[in-house]
C-alpha cells in the first residue's frame, strides 16, 4: 500500500517500509562488521559462524545483502523455518539444495548419506556449499546436534559445508550450554549486531528519505532526538515511528516533523510509556490506605495545575480506617506506639484519629509560571519549549508570559499526556528538563 503523504512530501517511494529491501540498506559500522564476519564464514574452510541480535536490528537486511555478494561458485540453502524435527530438517536441506531423497520412508542415514555424497559431486565440481538457517534460537539441541555432525562431512582439506546460523540473542544462551560444547568449540567468528548509536540513526534517516527522493531535511533535530529515544536505535521501530510521523506531519498540513509529532506518533506505536503507577502504588503501600493513596492521587494530579486545580470540587475520601476485606475479621486494635517529645511538641499535631488525610502540599503558587508572568525564567521557557517541539527560537528574547506562549505550553502538555492547564509548574518543568537531555547527550558525544 502506497502512503498518501509521497506527493506532499515529493517522495517517490515509501522510505520507511520495514522490508528488507536492500536499496535501503544504511551500513553502519556495525553492520559492516557484521557483514564482514558472514563473508567470512563463505570464504572459510570449516566451522560455523553466528551473527546474533536484538529483534529489529537489521540480520535479515544483511542476510540479504550478503546473498548478493556470494561468488557465481556457491551452492546456497536457506532455511528460515527452522521450528523443525531432525528429518525435517534434513528434509529442508535437501529440497534446499535439490538433492534428491527416497520416495519410501528415509531415516537419518538415508539422508545424511545423500547430503553427503551430493557435497562429494559438488566439491569435484570445484563448488562450495553454504547453509543459512535465521532465526536459529529455535531449533531444538537435537537439531543443533545433527547440524554439528553435518560439519563432519569433510575431506582431508576442507569442510564440505559452511553452514551460517541467524538468531537472536537467545542463540547465545544456547550455545553456551555446556551440552553445546562440542558446536561452540567448531564456531570460527561470531558477531553480536547492536542497535543504531545516535548519530546512525540520524544517518539511517536521512539516507532511507535520500534514497525515497525526498529534497530538503524534513525531520527536524528535535524530532531526530525523539526519534531516537523512542525507538533506542532499533532499525524496526525507527521505521514504525518515522513512518507514522511522517503521515501525522501530512495530515496537519506540515512540511516538516517535529518533535511532538513523534512523540505522539511513538505513543502510538509503542503505547503509553510514562505511567504514575509505580510513586503512588509506593505511597499506598507505605500509608496503608485507599483513602490516603486517594488524596495522594488528587494532589499528584494536580501539582501541576495551580490554584485553579485547587478550587475544583474534590470526590469525598473515604477514612482508610473504614475499608475492612471482606471475609476477614476486624483485629484488635494494637497499642498505639510511643510518641517522641519532640514530635508532642510540634505545634503542628496532625488529623485526629479516623479523620480523613490533608491533601498533598503544593507549592507555592509564585513557583508556577502563568500568563502575565515575566522575567527570566519566561525566556528560558520559550528556550525549552522551543528546542522540545522542533519549533525554531525567537529572534529577540521575550520575557512576557503571553496567550501565544500559553498555547505553546498547552500543545506540549497534550503531546506529553500531562494535565492540558497552559501553566508550568513543576511536572512540565520536569518534563521539560528530561527532553534536553538529547542535546545534552549530542554535545557529549561531539
Amino acid at each position: 500500500m502506497t502512503p498518501m503523504y509521497l506527493d506532499h512530501f515529493g517522495m517517490a517511494a515509501a522510505p520507511f517500509s520495514i522490508a528488507p529491501d536492500p536499496r535501503y540498506l544504511f551500513m553502519s559500522q556495525r553492520h559492516r562488521e557484521a557483514l564482514a564476519h558472514l563473508l567470512y564464514g563463505v570464504k572459510s574452510d570449516d566451522g560455523f559462524v553466528v551473527l546474533t541480535g536484538e529483534v529489529g536490528t537489521g540480520k535479515t537486511t544483511i542476510c540479504r545483502c550478503l546473498l548478493e555478494q556470494l561468488p557465481a561458485d556457491c551452492e546456497l540453502a536457506l532455511v528460515f523455518n527452522p521450528k523443525l524435527s531432525v528429518l525435517e530438517l534434513l528434509a529442508t536441506v535437501c529440497e534446499e539444495f535439490r538433492i534428491p531423497v527416497p520416495e519410501t520412508d528415509p531415516g537419518v542415514k538415508a539422508y545424511v548419506d545423500r547430503i553427503n555424497a551430493w557435497l562429494l559431486g559438488v566439491h569435484a565440481r570445484g563448488r562450495m556449499a553454504v547453509l543459512v538457517i535465521d532465526e536459529a534460537q529455535s531449533l531444538e539441541p537435537e537439531v543443533l546436534e545433527q547440524i554439528r555432525l553435518l560439519t563432519n562431512l569433510e575431506t582431508n582439506q576442507r569442510k564440505l559445508l559452511r553452514i551460517l546460523l541467524l538468531g537472536q540473542p537467545q542463540l547465545r544462551e544456547l550455545l553456551a550450554r555446556p551440552d553445546m560444547a562440542q558446536l561452540s568449540q567448531r564456531i570460527v567468528a561470531r558477531y553480536h549486531l547492536g542497535p543504531l548509536s545516535r548519530t546512525d540513526t540520524k544517518g539511517y534517516v536521512a539516507h532511507r528519505l535520500a534514497a525515497a527522493g525526498a529534497k530538503g531535511e524534513i525531520f527536524s533535530p528535535a524530532a531526530l532526538d525523539r526519534l531516537y529515544r523512542l525507538s533506542g536505535g532499533t532499525p524496526r521501530l525507527v521505521n514504525i515511528i518515522a513512518d507514522r510521523s511522517l503521515l501525522g506531519a501530512y495530515v496537519h498540513g506540515r512540511d516538516r516533523v517535529d518533535g511532538a509529532t513523534v512523540l505522539r506518533s511513538g505513543r502510538e506505536v509503542l503505547g503509553e510509556r510514562r505511567r504514575a503507577r509505580g510513586p503512588i502504588r509506593a505511597a499506598l503501600i507505605a500509608l496503608g490506605g485507599l483513602g490516603s493513596a486517594a488524596a495522594l492521587v488528587a494532589g499528584y494530579l494536580n501539582y501541576d495545575a495551580g490554584p485553579a486545580a485547587a478550587r475544583a470540587p474534590q470526590a469525598a475520601v473515604v477514612p482508610a480506617a473504614a475499608t475492612v476485606p471482606v471475609g476477614l475479621a476486624t483485629p484488635e486494635p494494637s497499642p498505639p506506639p510511643a510518641v517522641p517529645a519532640v514530635q508532642a511538641a510540634s505545634p503542628d499535631p496532625g488529623p485526629a484519629a479516623g479523620a480523613a488525610p490533608r491533601p498533598l502540599a503544593k507549592k507555592p503558587a509564585a513557583d508556577i509560571l502563568r500568563p502575565g508572568s515575566r522575567g527570566a525564567a519566561v525566556e528560558r521557557l520559550r528556550h525549552d519549549l522551543a528546542q522540545a517541539l522542533g519549533t525554531p527560537a525567537a529572534a529577540s528574547p521575550n520575557p512576557v508570559f503571553d496567550a501565544e506562549l500559553a498555547e505553546e505550553v498547552r500543545r506540549y502538555q497534550a503531546a506529553e499526556g500531562l494535565p492540558i492547564t497552559g501553566m508550568v509548574g513543576p511536572l512540565t518543568r520536569a518534563r521539560l528538563a528530561e527532553a534536553a537531555k538529547p542535546a545534552e547527550d549530542q554535545k557529549k558525544e561531539q
